[in-house]
């Protein structure tokens, strides 16, 4: 079995930084008033700026999710990675441009990489890391000394304002005694940004610099416990069941803004850290798969400041206690990028020049669509 390095790290944001008081002239309004729930999701999140592919004078999309991947892809070149000696494309994102042809083949078709095997995860946070897992594995079998991974989201196409009037519209009375949209609808437009991110791989570290040999990967969903908690294309039954697009007529998908994505709060709330922390870090300290005092940088990819207190009171539960000095996210001022969060993070801390040779760093990503997670042990040689 070969060991697997991650060689380089690159990102890509469309446009300029969107501070907090500008998200709304962006997205734009809901029925021409300001949300209600903007303010309280923000102060909770303590998100201070983010990136959209939309134009702000026109809000037209500036660039598709497989078009920021392949830009990803183009800056890991230019940061030393030999993309032509890459022999596969990995990439996960949570909403694709389109339902077919698949997303990597869209990233393949606007890069400038060779033909290759190109295959897509879906997902929701957990299909970038999953995605770079694939790679992993394909080297570590000794199937292909080199490959590329990417984590993308252009989630803004979804969350403009437009998007949601025919369900305003429809819903006249209800929503002029709310006054906003339903909750679970308008929380995660003050959440979610977009970006992507590109990791490059191989059998071998870097001749000179940093390298960062993959230790092992884990990973596990408990789907089979919870009922899902973040969902699109769908909607959410009272017994927990979710009935899909499919099942309804094409003029409800506007009135219903069915392909909007949904967060349901209250389980998020009460299951995420049980799930995603507590549960899988006992199962991995019962492995020995790592010691809490061996590492020396946590990564954790948490969608709000709101959990992070939280997060460090599940590990204690779990005995897995990791100081806070050694934590690093960029959770304030990239945002929440879903599947490319890891990469993003990873990306920042990998040319801080601040990761010193010998040194570990545990990567958390946490995945609320029907409570998956996994987590990622690192070696920096």
């Amino acid at each position: 079995m070969s060991e697997v390095y991650i060689n380089n790290i690159a990102a890509f944001f469309p446009n300029d930084a969107v501070e907090n008081d500008k998200m709304e002239s962006v997205l734009g309004m809901v029925d021409n008033k300001p949300s209600l729930v903007k303010r309280v999701v923000l102060r909770s999140n303590k998100i201070k700026s983010r990136y959209y592919a939309i134009d702000p004078k026109t809000g037209e999309t500036t660039h598709t999710n497989a078009q920021m991947a392949a830009l990803a892809i183009k800056a890991l070149e230019k940061n030393g990675f030999n993309t032509k000696k890459a022999e596969l494309l990995v990439c996960g994102t949570t909403v694709p441009d389109q339902l077919l042809p698949s997303h990597a083949l869209m990233v393949l078709g606007e890069s400038d990489l060779d033909s290759m095997e190109a295959v897509s995860i879906a997902g929701i946070c957990l299909s970038g890391l999953t995605a770079l897992k694939y790679a992993y594995a394909s080297v570590k079998a000794g199937l292909i000394d080199s490959a590329i991974s990417t984590g993308s989201e252009n989630i803004s196409a979804s969350m403009r304002g437009r998007n949601f009037e025919p369900e305003v519209q429809s819903r006249v009375d209800i929503v002029k005694k709310n006054k906003e949209l339903t909750f679970e609808k308008d929380f995660l437009r003050w959440m979610l940004s977009d970006g992507a991110g590109a990791i490059g791989v191989s059998n071998k570290p870097n001749e000179s610099g940093l390298s960062l040999k993959i230790e092992s990967i884990f990973a596990k969903s408990y789907a089979n416990e919870q009922e899902a908690c973040m969902y699109s294309g769908c909607e959410k039954q009272k017994d927990g069941s979710l009935k899909g697009y499919r099942e309804y007529l094409p003029q409800d998908w506007l009135k219903k803004s069915i392909f909007s994505v949904k967060q349901d709060v209250k389980l998020l709330n009460e299951k995420i850290v049980e799930y995603t922390v507590v549960k899988p870090l006992k199962e991995m300290l019962e492995k020995d798969m790592f010691k809490p005092e061996e590492i020396d940088w946590f990564l954790p990819h948490y969608s709000s400041d709101y959990f992070k207190e939280r997060l460090a009171e599940g590990m204690s539960e779990a005995g897995c206690d990791i100081a806070r000095e050694k934590w690093f996210t960029n959770l304030s001022t990239k945002g929440n990028t879903g599947s490319a969060s890891i990469y993003i993070i990873l990306e920042e801390l990998f040319h801080s020049k601040k990761i010193k040779k010998g040194q570990k760093l545990l990567c958390y990503i946490p995945e609320s669509g029907r409570f998956s997670t996994a987590y990622m042990l690192l070696e920096a040689v």
